[in-house]
């Protein structure tokens, strides 16, 4: 009987693991359809994003403006898919960049000694104290407003939690007998960093920053949205929210498609993210 129900356990725990969930499916088509939209605006609509139009301002959703237009007259559903190119950009940007830099970080700290693992793990421990979101603010602000610089200011506020993850992956592949014996034969440490630490760490490193995608695009938008990001007239989620949220009351449509925008994409990739990680991890997805 208990054989039985073990293996009526590993037939359901194999069809789980291949067969995703349909809210799985739902955020892969979701994220598809930003990416192509983030490419190629162009084909969902012929509409200049900055164009304006003072006698057609904050009308409301119509055929002809199918998310209406916002107060000087320009097309809201033109500025939202044209803005999905530069929301997306900063957060997949910042992600990549928190991702190569809390690597080489956790590496340093791993590889590079006990003094250097004092300094990063204390230097990264500092940093984790703080909120992530006051910590991109406080960093915004040294460097300045502008697109790039808010994208820098959320991988930096990103960082030491890839980099604690890596030092600890790389701290089990040194310490693992294939290493040790490596090292013995009289492999070089660049080469055992690049053949045997970093294909281990990286695999929990991408599932992470799958899920901290959604986390840095928010960042990135509320950014935007104190008017330290993309400046006006260019077409940006964080932006957009900040311009409509004056008009909330008489043109609700200048800022809610924008905050949908924005909600769906981070939803779409939480989904995506948890269940890379549940794959990962070997788990029943939930």
């Amino acid at each position: 009987m208990s054989q039985t129900l073990a293996a009526g356990k590993r037939r359901v725990r194999i069809r789980c693991a291949g067969t995703p969930r349909p809210s799985v499916v739902v955020a892969l088509a979701v994220l598809l359809l930003f990416a192509l939209i983030g490419l190629a605006p162009g084909l969902f609509t012929g509409t200049s994003p900055i164009d304006t139009d003072p006698l057609a301002a904050l009308q409301g959703p119509s055929a002809e403006h199918w998310f209406g237009t916002d107060q000087l007259g320009r097309d809201v559903f033109a500025r939202v898919l044209h803005g999905a190119r530069p929301s997306l950009l900063l957060g997949l940007g910042a992600t990549v960049f928190a991702l190569v830099g809390g690597t080489v970080w956790g590496l340093l700290s791993a590889l590079g000694g006990r003094a250097a693992d004092q300094v990063g793990m204390r230097l990264a421990d500092i940093m984790l104290s703080l909120p992530e979101l006051l910590l991109a603010l406080f960093v915004v602000t040294l460097l300045g407003r502008g697109t790039v610089d808010v994208m820098v200011a959320v991988a930096i506020a990103a960082m030491p939690g890839y980099a604690r993850l890596v030092r600890a992956e790389a701290l089990v592949v040194r310490r693992s007998g294939y290493v040790e014996a490596a090292a013995g034969l009289g492999l070089r440490r660049p080469v055992l960093i690049v053949r045997h630490v970093l294909p281990n760490a990286i695999g929990p490193l991408l599932v992470l920053g799958t899920v901290g995608f959604g986390t840095s695009l928010i960042y990135a938008s509320g950014l935007s949205f104190l008017g330290l990001g993309a400046q006006p007239p260019s077409p940006e989620w964080g932006a957009m929210l900040s311009e409509g949220r004056g008009f909330l009351e008489t043109a609700w449509w200048i800022g809610v498609f924008p905050g949908a925008a924005v909600t769906c994409a981070v939803i779409a990739v939480n989904v995506a993210g948890r269940h890379a990680r549940t794959r990962f991890a070997g788990g029943i997805p939930r």
